[in-house]
């Protein structure tokens, strides 16, 4: 436990073994990132974490644990042998999770429940195809051969399974987005055919006009943009806060470190003013940082009725333009009956149009007040969250010059009295 606790000191290590020492959770280990080689078998590890940062990692053993997910090992891009026998692994989705691994040619799952499969050594050749070596054997040409004769069947059902699983989680990132962003849904119709779920007439008008597209990407794009645009802020704000904490804590060192050279006076009195001018420095610059902190909160505002007004006149100009072209017989183009039987005269018209107008505005008004109470409620909390960690900052910070002068003064004191016996 010791040596754990301590492996930060070691940043140079290539090369290291915990084998055997009864390790139930991988840790201590973010520092070492100069590893080539690490042994953590026959452990009691249960799942693969802590190793993110060992990017030059090129041989890993987890031989002899109680694994039953391969994860965690994205950034281990220069892992070359990867020893996972004697673990928990019983589902090929395993074997199809190290295809993110490009360098791996070497591959030890021997004694797990997954051997036991079926076409085990097909399936990993298959989906693994730059592996040299599978349960420290050569992979011979007999289990090429097999591969090749269940390419068309094992192997293809296998890569579009996995390319399906692969787009569905891309996917899934991109939701998560587009939620972040306030913004789901929107990046296609979905926002226009809400408007005319409950408006029948407004399906008929799109023969018309095709600027209901134009009108959902727009306000898509703009919210991502937006989402962007606070991440930066957000970024920002959190960058300057470290300079600052980084500024003021310089300050204080420098203060602390300059009353440390300071010779003992001859009167206690005269001491007792240098503490108490330390204490009042540290003080100050502590109320000054919390004054800095103090962030104002901006506000969000989203114009999407803009967009169905340039929507709304658009369609009006068509219309009224059919419209005479009905009443003139010069119209050309071969409308559905329903579509033309809108075109009565201009006030059932002008009226079909203005009442699918105030639907639209309607959805907008409702979304765009889901919008900014998401926002707001998103700004709440992240400032309560920034607020809540500087002011227990604050207050650690207050206590410990209060516990520094005390023990300063009465480390003086003992020093005074020393000196005048």
């Amino acid at each position: 436990i010791y040596l754990i606790e301590n492996l930060w000191q070691f940043t140079s290590l290539t090369k290291l073994s915990l084998s055997g020492n009864v390790i139930e959770k991988i840790e201590g280990l973010d520092s070492l990132v100069g590893l080539k080689w690490l042994d953590l078998s026959f452990n009691n590890i249960k799942a693969i974490e802590g190793v993110d940062t060992l990017v030059n990692l090129q041989d890993l053993s987890l031989h002899n644990n109680h694994i039953s997910v391969i994860e965690n090992l994205d950034t281990l891009q220069n892992m070359q042998f990867l020893s996972m026998g004697n673990n928990f692994l019983s589902q090929f989705s395993n074997v199809m999770y190290l295809r993110r691994c490009n360098s791996l040619y070497g591959l030890n799952l021997a004694g797990n429940p997954l051997c036991n499969e079926e076409n085990y050594k097909i399936f990993v050749v298959a989906h693994l195809p730059n592996l040299v070596y599978l349960d420290h054997k050569l992979v011979d040409e007999q289990t090429v051969s097999d591969l090749l004769v269940h390419e068309n069947t094992f192997y293809g059902k296998g890569i579009l399974e996995t390319d399906a699983l692969e787009q569905k989680k891309k996917d899934d990132e991109e939701l998560q987005i587009h939620w972040d962003a306030f913004v789901e849904h929107l990046n296609g119709p979905q926002l226009f055919d809400s408007m005319c779920a409950d408006d029948p007439d407004a399906h008929k008008l799109t023969h018309l006009s095709a600027v209901q597209a134009t009108l959902c990407i727009q306000i898509f794009k703009n919210g991502l943009a937006q989402h962007q645009r606070r991440e930066s802020e957000v970024n920002l704000f959190i960058s300057s806060l470290q300079v600052a904490l980084a500024k003021n804590q310089e300050k204080a060192s420098w203060g602390v470190t300059n009353f440390r050279k300071k010779q003992l006076p001859q009167m206690l009195e005269a001491f007792k003013e240098d503490i108490n001018h330390l204490q009042h420095t540290l003080m100050t610059l502590e109320l000054e940082l919390v004054v800095q902190l103090e962030v104002g909160q901006g506000k969000e505002q989203v114009q999407c009725r803009d967009l169905e007004n340039q929507h709304y006149n658009k369609i009006l100009e068509i219309s009224m333009a059919t419209l005479k072209k009905i009443a003139r017989n010069e119209l050309k183009e071969d409308l559905p009956i329903d579509v033309r039987m809108l075109f009565v005269d201009k006030e059932t018209l002008t009226n079909i149009l203005k009442s699918s107008h105030d639907i639209h505005i309607l959805k907008i008004n409702n979304r765009e007040d889901e919008l900014v109470t998401r926002v707001n409620t998103w700004k709440s909390l992240l400032m309560m969250s920034i607020h809540d960690k500087e002011v227990t900052r604050n207050r650690t910070r207050i206590l410990e010059i209060k516990n520094f002068r005390a023990h300063i003064w009465s480390q003086m004191e003992k020093a005074y009295f020393s000196k005048l016996q």
